[in-house]
């Protein structure tokens, strides 16, 4: 009587399949939200800022999930008070989850509440680029995690070698590093040739990307201080959405702090 054979090995490229399903899923309702704007993409926004905040508040204090549920509606509610009342100041609204996240019992409360106060002013800055710049900007935005993602994924799987930062985050390898870097830089050559934006954008580009790795890089340390893989798991294959969102937060915030230093090179619309 022969034995049952051994079933496949999951390999390297095992998660890929569930990955690209949930990534073509998600980039499609992105993309409708983006084209309609207004109220629905806020709401998104909304929804998706705070489903973040619930999830860093349960990674770093797991027996808190009464309190987790309370900071992602203060999260929500924050946001819309500051998305509303723009004009009058309100953005200060923005700190009050990042006061929770300090105030309350958990693991590494500095690094919670800095983290918290990225994700606030992510979502702030998504709803008033959308808002002030158009759709044309939020594009930009992912197309630049999402081929710095994609390039330094396959990269760091075909090409190997040294990794980046092995302490924080043991998988990313310079190899994908640079790949997303130079991914980013054709995201913007591609807007550059389009005529929708001017060419200091192709080296704007890589400098968010690196912002987006490094958001990328500092919720996977909250995630290993903290003893888990993923945030949560409501996304297949990417965990939850602060691990498919981290980067793009790292990179909104990095647009909105280099809006402040200098007129970005982007056109309206």
């Amino acid at each position: 009587m022969t034995g049952a054979q051994p079933g496949p090995v999951p390999g390297r490229w095992s998660d890929l399949r569930t990955r690209l399903t949930s990534a073509a899923v998600m980039l499609g309702v992105g993309a409708l939200e983006i084209w309609l704007g207004g109220p629905s993409f806020v709401a998104l926004v909304v929804l998706l800022s705070a489903v973040m905040i619930w999830e860093l508040a349960v990674v770093t204090a797991p027996a808190m999930r009464g309190a987790a549920l309370a900071l992602a509606g203060l999260a929500a509610a924050s946001l819309l008070v500051a998305v509303g009342f723009a004009d009058s100041g309100a953005g200060l609204v923005l700190l009050l989850p990042s006061l929770g996240l300090a105030l309350t019992p958990r693991r590494d409360p500095p690094v919670a509440a800095g983290f918290g106060l990225a994700v606030m002013l992510a979502g702030f800055g998504l709803v008033t680029l959308r808002a002030d710049q158009g759709g044309g900007v939020i594009l930009w935005l992912v197309g630049i995690v999402v081929a710095s993602d994609v390039l330094g994924y396959f990269a760091g799987r075909l090409i190997g070698g040294p990794k980046f930062w092995p302490a924080v985050s043991p998988k990313k390898t310079w190899s994908g590093t640079v790949a997303g870097w130079l991914g980013a830089a054709g995201i913007g050559l591609i807007f550059v040739v389009a005529g929708k934006a001017g060419w200091a954008l192709v080296a704007v580009s890589p400098l968010v990307a690196l912002a987006g790795q490094m958001g990328d890089i500092a919720e996977s340390w909250i995630k290993r201080r903290a003893g888990v893989k993923d945030a949560s798991s409501l996304i297949p294959g990417h965990g939850g959405v602060l691990d498919r969102f981290d980067a793009m937060t790292g990179a909104v915030v990095a647009v909105m702090a280099l809006g402040l230093l200098l007129p970005l090179p982007f056109l309206e619309g």
